[in-house]
């Protein structure tokens, strides 16, 4: 089963790069062409509205280890040093001890998903002022450059499975577990497959929704689903 297709069709798109700072209702700007950027800690930052916003868990998107993205070797590699940076493993480049293979498969496990209903968030904002006057705020929200994080996927277990190309070494499983010093655990499954998992100590947003704030004229007008068919984060 297709991680980014189950995503997809409740409407959210993976994480890919090393910044996991998304919280629910952050506002992010997104100008034409620009990559996005956090605009707001939070949406009561910029506006104040009397309509309370509640936190739901989405159980339709309980995501386990069955559910994985498969890359060929080279963009996989690339895609896992880029998660494993914002696990803080920065400085730990498997691409530097497993060179050449065939195929890396990317799933996560231990999952929770929190939403906040976007009909709440509709109705927050058709109720909403500015907190201050604020004239940037106002050409931004105009020109539907603002969008607000109306759901995040979490998940405890990062889990890797890499094909290589040659058979793997036993002392290569040994060095690659005192290199991450009990953060990851690798384990061979083959002669050629090496697994590796994620301690699990804490929760880590895996996957984002999130909605475009249309305005036109300073009055809400909708949102817009974004986060279902383009990458943004």
């Amino acid at each position: 089963m297709s991680l980014t297709k189950t995503l997809r069709d409740q409407g959210y798109d993976l994480i890919e790069g090393p910044i996991r700072n998304h919280n629910l209702l952050q506002l992010w700007l997104k100008k034409p062409f620009n990559d996005v950027q956090i605009y707001y800690s939070h949406i009561d930052h910029a506006f104040t509205s009397k309509v309370d916003l509640n936190q739901v868990e989405n159980i339709a998107l309980n995501i386990d280890s069955t559910t994985k993205d498969e890359y060929r070797f080279n963009i996989g590699i690339s895609l896992l040093d880029e998660i494993l940076k914002s696990l803080g493993l920065g400085t730990f480049e498997l691409s530097s001890e497993v060179k050449s293979g065939k195929k890396v498969t990317i799933s996560y496990d231990n999952s929770v998903t929190r939403e906040v209903p976007i009909g709440e968030i509709q109705n927050y904002l058709s109720n909403a002022d500015f907190k201050h006057p604020n004239k940037a705020l106002l050409k931004n929200a105009n020109q539907d450059n603002i969008l607000v994080i109306s759901g995040i996927l979490f998940a405890k277990n990062l889990v890797v499975e890499i094909e290589t190309d040659y058979s793997l070494d036993t002392n290569l499983v040994v060095k690659l577990n005192e290199i991450v010093d009990g953060k990851l655990d690798f384990s061979m499954l083959s002669e050629s497959k090496l697994k590796m998992v994620s301690s699990g100590n804490s929760f880590f947003p895996v996957a984002v929704k999130a909605d475009r704030i249309d305005f036109d004229n300073g009055h809400f007008d909708n949102t817009n689903l974004v986060t279902d068919n383009r990458k943004f984060f």
